[in-house]
């Protein structure tokens, strides 16, 4: 199964069925990605440079984060044109080059896609700010003060940092909305023309051909029209499971009754397109939310992220909770989602403690469970987090936290919570060069590179079959290569095996899949099933097994295969113990 290191891959097999519902997605932030123009900041040339290095990695879609665009004081996420590519990225000939070349390899492309708020420069809200009589004031959300002066914010909301989100505006004497921070202020989606306009974008994108969209910050897009005070909470911190934080529930600002709905409309507008296309919507909560996304029926958003990966704790115990609820939350054909890094948040490697072990095992998991994997750029090489300090951070949050002692940063880093997301978006290493091949030698690229780049990068491990690169791209071979492995069923075992392993088997019409996982620094020794093969083991070359006993190193974990597939798992089942 596995080929040299650095020569192509046969091709692969072709997929069954929608096909996001068993795709590989590859998250590409493209400032940090490749430098193609020499101005030392990533954009769609230096992406489609790098398009022959993703096929032959294996995944299947690439992500992009906006380069709409944008004054770039969030580096993209403050639009001021929703439809055009920022001149720092590029083109919009860029981008249908970029498309072109993408398909052209059979992969597909989703596009980062910011519907609920604008930059504070996007001529809509200049119209906007320009006075009460003007056309476009209703396109955002202004209100009056409390007070007779017109002074005292509205209400008491709060944004998703924990600041105030209103912002007084002295030129009318109102105050607008920001869900986020204040150059970006909230679009008013009760506005009729506003939601034409947005639903707008996303036909624009999609009929350029672009294969699906990320939803960004989906969950805040309508707020009640009342108004009224949100209540008072004793929780000072969000989670990914709860959004209640900051000493205040988001009543009325979050998971509003009308956003479900919008995600319903949007599901029938994607729907319509054919090849088909997807959406996922980054949005936050309990299983139970997540899944009225979707819709009970999966008449929602085709997917939505599940951020407690990114707290799970590293053991046997912590990731079999964690699969167990996501197999209750979106039984089949629903699927979960697996990620485990992004652009907002601490990198894996920094939990992991940089052990390439763990980080091989935590690939074979995300890459043999029942779900859509994304996979965060430089995830595939282990790239971690450098700490950066705030007062260094060019991140608009690591400017508004600048007050933040190291100490109190660091722990928060501990909990998920990135004060600097500088720390994670660091360029990509892809060579020992002086920028790591990034930028040209003469050019500074726009964020440090990881001091240890000039080992941890493409090139040095591209060579080594014993790599976390190499590690990845068997397991996305096999991914794709397996039915059981890419579409079918999955139980979990809990009987004849140490509780610091996790096992579970996936199920096709012809074939099962068996994984086992030792997620402890101690050797132990686990049943297989009679009459499998080893496909793969996270350490080393497989042995073949020839007993039913199998030894598993510390942080290792193998795939096992038998073409007897055995009883089928029930949809609603996927979790019970195998006997």
């Amino acid at each position: 199964m596995d080929e040299p290191a650095g020569t192509a891959p046969p091709p692969l097999p072709a997929l069954r069925g929608p096909w996001w519902r068993d795709t590989t997605v590859y998250h590409v932030y493209p400032r940090s990605f490749a430098d193609g123009n020499g101005d030392g900041v990533g954009d769609l040339p230096g992406v489609i440079a790098h398009l022959d290095y993703l096929e032959h990695l294996g995944v299947e879609t690439l992500w992009l984060s906006p380069f709409f665009r944008s004054p770039q004081a969030d580096f993209g996420y403050d639009i001021t044109d929703h439809t055009d590519v920022d001149p720092s990225h590029g083109s919009l000939a860029d981008f249908v080059h970029l498309i072109d070349e993408v398909h052209r390899r059979g992969m597909k492309l989703v596009l980062d896609t910011v519907l609920n708020h604008t930059s504070i420069e996007h001529p809509w809200f200049t119209a906007s700010r320009s006075g009460r009589d003007d056309p476009k004031r209703d396109w955002y959300i202004w209100r009056d003060g409390q007070r007779a002066d017109g002074r005292g914010r509205p209400n008491n909301w709060r944004n998703m940092l924990g600041g105030r989100g209103w912002h007084h505006d002295a030129g009318t004497d109102q105050w607008y909305w920001a869900s986020f921070l204040p150059f970006q202020p909230d679009l008013n989606w009760r506005n009729p023309d506003v939601k034409a306009a947005m639903l707008g974008v996303v036909r624009h994108w999609l009929d350029l051909g672009v294969d699906g969209l990320r939803l960004d910050v989906f969950n805040a897009i309508f707020k009640d029209a009342s108004f009224a005070d949100n209540p008072r909470s004793l929780r000072p911190l969000p989670t990914g499971s709860n959004p209640e934080g900051f000493f205040q529930r988001p009543l009325h600002t979050l998971d509003h009754r009308d956003t479900f709905a919008l995600a319903r409309e949007l599901r029938g507008i994607v729907d319509a397109y054919d090849p088909p296309r997807f959406v996922v919507g980054e949005v936050m909560g309990a299983s139970g939310v997540l899944r009225e996304y979707v819709g009970a029926a999966g008449e929602g958003l085709h997917l939505v992220f599940m951020f407690d990966t990114m707290g799970t704790r590293f053991s046997a115990d912590g990731f079999r909770r964690l699969l167990a609820d996501a197999e209750s939350a979106f039984p089949a054909p629903l699927q979960p989602t697996w990620v485990f890094s992004n652009h907002d948040r601490p990198r894996a490697m920094l939990r992991l403690g940089d052990d390439p072990r763990k980080a091989k095992l935590l690939a074979m998991l995300q890459l043999t469970v029942r779900g859509v994997p994304f996979i965060y750029y430089g995830e595939e090489i282990g790239l971690s987090h450098v700490e950066i300090p705030a007062e260094l951070g060019l991140d608009p949050i690591a400017a508004r936290f600048r007050w933040v002692p190291r100490w109190l940063a660091r722990r928060l880093r501990g909990r998920g919570i990135l004060l600097n997301r500088d720390e994670c978006r660091l360029p990509m290493p892809w060579t020992a060069a002086k920028h790591a091949g990034f930028s040209r030698d003469d050019v500074v690229p726009w964020l440090p590179l990881d001091p240890r780049s000039g080992t941890i990068n493409v090139a040095a491990q591209d060579a080594d079959p014993a790599s976390l690169l190499a590690t990845y791209r068997r397991l996305l071979r096999l991914r794709r290569a397996h039915p059981a492995l890419h579409r079918g069923a999955m139980e979990l075992s809990s009987t004849g095996q140490s509780a610091a392993v996790l096992a579970y088997r996936r199920v096709d019409d012809s074939e099962s899949a068996h994984v086992m996982l030792n997620m402890s620094d101690a050797t132990v020794d686990v049943e297989l099933p009679v009459g499998v093969h080893a496909l793969h083991s996270t350490i080393g070359p497989c042995v073949e097994v020839t007993t039913g006993r199998r030894r598993l190193a510390p942080y290792e974990g193998i795939i096992s295969l038998s073409t007897d597939a055995g009883p089928r798992p029930a949809a609603a089942a996927g979790t019970r113990p195998l006997r």
